[in-house]
């Protein structure tokens, strides 16, 4: 029988939660505690002057206090920061009975309780805008005792930095660690901001399946599950693409969705196998289109989120503002490596590689995937400002439409920032009959053991033969967004939870 380990401070604080209950004091009370200040609002708003002085009411935590017989001192987090509450004996006890503040508030209550207090704000000697408690209510007890950073001649105890225990207790990171949930601040704002620009736009928001019968839309191993009822394997949705363009051919002028995709693969600084996506796609637009509406969709983000067109990740500043360049790819190669690709087989390619010392090509790998692999090694990490990679060999770009004027190529466009691809977009093939033929490509790519290449999807086929209009479309990662927005260069530090091994339990066993 597992049994859990409570340590020495566990212990005290459920000991003292039963005594409030002895007292009369529910620790988890039901009843609702109204609130009608915010710390960050009482000291914007306060007025030395201001009489009768203003009387608020707030809730959060405690997050430290200091005794002084009949007064203390605690500070108070709510929501939106903190704020120094001035607590004495007598203000908040009624009657003879001074239990309230001897033994509640001084030995029963912990750092990390929430209480609830109601008093006036003014300022103290020492200028510190504080609320003076009248009223003190318990709200909620914390039984584990929260890693709150203590300074001793200058070393600092019970920080919560190491990344792994951050991850696993996001709740607690968010606590005590300063400047973590603006991060996610922000990640709201730019999702907000992006909707915005689309909603403007006339865009309609849509929402397809994550269960699919087919992993398509992108080169991408899935991850699978079973359907109990149905009795058949489905996969995870590796991208939203072939349903959004299904409602393309339906009549939409333009669709979008927000969100997570799931790709099972490796996990690193960069990738996450759950991750967010943006995908639009609109009518009667081509991928030049895409490229001046992506520069001006992410230079408006870019100054909702941080006040200006600038972000500085990895000590480099980088500019949103538009224009971006654009390069195609088989110019970007040839400049980094010195090899010509135009117009060179598998096979050349292959032998190219071979000459780069590619230590990561093997035989599944077709055309497309070399030059990708190619691009990987030797350019992609070159391009810090935003730049459009653009005009990719049709082998790599199984959805997109043939290059008006460029044979062998393709109208895609990958936007690079920061040495990472934030964006891909199209100039979307409608022709079924080519589309059919790309789709048999990548199936011979899957027989030789590329179990990334694409599922022939009958049904989007047949969709496609009802006509779809030109039409443009993207995808756009927002958690990388987010990582580029916000100055992180990892991309579990702009997710609530990323994905993480097990953890191993911390019990004993006993027979």
């Amino acid at each position: 029988m597992s049994v859990i380990e409570l340590s020495e401070q566990e212990v005290i604080r459920r000991n003292s939660m039963n005594e409030l209950r002895a007292m009369g004091i529910e620790p988890y009370p039901a009843a609702a505690y109204e609130t009608n200040a915010y710390s960050t609002d009482i000291k914007a708003a306060f007025n030395d002057n201001e009489q009768p002085r203003r009387q608020v009411s707030v809730a959060g935590r405690m997050m430290s206090r200091r005794i002084m017989g009949k007064a203390s001192f605690i500070e108070l987090q709510d929501s939106k920061g903190r704020i120094q509450i001035y607590i004495t004996r007598d203000d908040i006890c009624t009657g003879e009975s001074k239990d309230l503040y001897n033994i509640v508030f001084k030995r029963l209550l912990d750092l990390g309780d929430f209480i609830g207090i109601r008093g006036y704000v003014f300022r103290t000697q020492t200028g510190e805008i504080s609320v003076h408690a009248q009223e003190l209510t318990v709200l909620a007890k914390s039984i584990k005792p929260l890693p709150i950073v203590k300074y001793k001649d200058g070393v600092a105890y019970d920080s919560f930095e190491d990344p792994e225990l951050r991850y696993r207790q996001r709740y607690v990171d968010l606590i005590v660690n300063d400047g973590i949930k603006a991060i996610f601040e922000k990640r709201a704002t730019i999702i907000r901001t992006i909707r915005t620009i689309l909603d403007e736009a006339g865009y309609t928001e849509v929402e397809t399946p994550i269960l699919q019968s087919i992993p398509g839309g992108a080169s991408a191993r899935p991850f699978i599950t079973h359907h109990n009822a149905l009795d058949v394997d489905l996969y995870l949705r590796i991208a939203t693409e072939l349903y959004l363009k299904r409602l393309i051919v339906g009549g939409f002028e333009g669709v979008y969705e927000i969100g997570k995709n799931f790709r099972n693969e490796g996990m690193d600084r960069s990738h996450n196998p759950e991750f967010t996506c943006l995908e639009l796609y609109v009518q009667y637009k081509d991928y030049n289109w895409m490229m001046g509406f992506t520069e001006q969709l992410l230079e408006r983000v870019c100054r909702a989120t941080n006040g200006c067109a600038e972000s500085t990740i990895d000590g480099q500043t980088i500019s949103f503002k538009a224009p971006y360049r654009r390069l195609p790819i088989l110019e970007a190669i040839q400049e980094k490596t010195g090899y010509d690709l135009n117009g060179k087989n598998e096979a050349e390619i292959r032998q190219i590689c071979r000459e780069l010392k590619m230590e990561e090509i093997d035989d599944t790998m077709g055309k497309g995937k070399l030059i990708d692999e190619i691009f990987g090694e030797f350019c992609e990490k070159s391009f810090i400002q935003p730049t459009f990679i653009i005009d990719y060999p049709v082998e790599m770009s199984p959805l997109t439409k043939m290059h008006r004027s460029k044979p062998g190529l393709t109208e895609r466009f990958e936007l690079m920032v920061n040495g990472k691809e934030l964006a891909n977009a199209y100039s979307e093939l409608n022709d079924p009959i080519d589309q059919e033929e790309r789709f048999k490509e990548q199936m011979k790519l899957a027989d030789k053991g590329d179990d990334e290449a694409m599922i022939i999807d009958q049904d989007f086929l047949r969709a496609l033969q009802y006509g779809m209009p030109p039409t443009s479309g993207i995808g756009i990662g927002i958690d990388r967004l987010v990582m580029l927005m916000t100055g992180q260069t990892t991309i579990q530090e702009v997710l609530f939870f990323p994905q993480m091994r097990p953890e191993k339990p911390n019990k004993t066993e006993e027979e």
